[in-house]
């Protein structure tokens, strides 16, 4: 599975450029979409690991998330079955994949309230968004140790 360094040197210019993205759509009609569109993108996350060992828990859709790395760098590969939530899970790893443990423990995600994120999910969204970054932050702390 192969994964690439993310675009931006750090989580926190990760965010910056996101919320730069997604100020160029007007409303929140093209806001989806572009989230959409970002889940497509997602590289293929295989079978192998669409298992209850990945599975995300607290989320609505079916989410799967595997950790690889130390703590000098993590990297993270995931899924949903659902295109809102396939989009969410882009944004994230692209902020918090291919970081130092401590970078990813350290780094709150301030995008989903700079974008309007927050607003516009729905509480089992927000939840599930809410327990899919608990859970890389958990790996984070667990490669820590």
């Amino acid at each position: 599975m192969a994964t690439s360094q993310p675009a931006e040197a750090s989580a926190e210019q990760a965010q910056i450029a996101i919320a730069e993205e997604f100020g160029f759509f007007g409303d929140w009609t093209e806001r989806y979409q572009y989230l959409i569109d970002l889940g497509r993108k997602l590289p293929e996350f295989p079978d192998e690991f669409r298992t209850d060992l990945f599975k995300v828990s607290g989320c609505q859709s079916q989410v799967w998330l595997r950790a690889c790395g130390d703590a000098q760098r993590m990297e993270f590969h995931a899924a949903s079955d659902s295109s809102i939530v396939s989009g969410l899970v882009a944004l994230l790893l692209r902020v918090y994949s291919g970081r130092p443990a401590q970078e990813i423990l350290d780094t709150e995600p301030h995008f989903i309230e700079s974008i309007g994120l927050a607003k516009h999910l729905s509480p089992t969204r927000s939840n599930g968004l809410a327990s899919m970054l608990a859970t890389i932050k958990q790996h984070a702390a667990s490669a820590m140790v």
